[in-house]
């Protein structure tokens, strides 16, 4: 009984963890358009998962700056480009391959007058699987009680890390089958150039051999 209440207090600090940890709040200051920077937060995704990112910015529209976003993944597939940030921004989309996403930001100014303080601040939240649904109309819909939301939110965001351990250990599984199978080409290749080597040794004995008879050196 001890242990599975360690183990529960251990997976509710995991999940803590993880909430919090989707929560950043930074400052863009304002660039040209010819010197634009973009600041990427990136994360991971798995395929076919729900992810929301919301963006609250600070200013108002005309104030002299204009803040774009840009969501991508590595692997090239888009998924939002709001423009002229202000307020809140919600971008809700599902992810098509499992791979790494970029969360950009670029400040740019848009008057020619100067201003103060050219900054736009900016507080980001990213919702992967479980934590991107809509808890409280699954549990109006479904007619839950709090707490029995609340288990089956932490029974999806348990199977979700599961899922990322199963395909965790499987990537680590071809890279160590992928590291064997170099071992071994290395190992024959070493073997076959050794005996290669003696093979020409053997036979430069023999041409030398060969050619100091003809000459009557030996």
């Amino acid at each position: 009984m001890a242990l599975q209440r360690s183990f529960l207090q251990c997976l509710c600090s995991v999940i803590f963890i993880i909430g919090v940890a989707n929560a950043l709040k930074f400052d863009m200051a304002a660039t040209s358009e010819s010197a634009k920077k973009e600041r990427c937060i990136r994360n991971f995704v798995s395929e076919n998962e729900l992810v929301v990112v919301t963006a609250t910015v600070d200013g108002y529209k005309g104030d002299g700056m204009m803040l774009n976003i840009h969501i991508r993944d590595a692997v090239g597939n888009e998924y939002g480009r709001p423009r002229d940030v202000v307020g809140e921004s919600r971008t809700v989309f599902t992810s098509h391959a499992s791979a790494a996403f970029d969360i950009c930001f670029e400040n740019i100014f848009t008057g020619s007058k100067r201003l103060n303080n050219p900054i736009r601040h900016v507080e980001l939240d990213v919702d992967i699987g479980a934590d991107a649904k809509d808890w409280s109309a699954i549990q109006a819909t479904e007619k839950l009680k709090p707490v029995e939301a609340e288990l089956r939110r932490i029974e999806e965001v348990t199977a979700e890390i599961v899922g990322e351990m199963e395909y965790l250990r499987a990537r680590e599984q071809k890279l160590r089958d992928t590291n064997e199978s170099t071992n071994n080409r290395v190992k024959w290749f070493g073997i076959a150039t050794t005996w290669l080597l003696i093979g020409l040794w053997g036979w430069q004995i023999m041409y030398l051999r060969a050619y100091f008879r003809s000459k009557h050196l030996i």
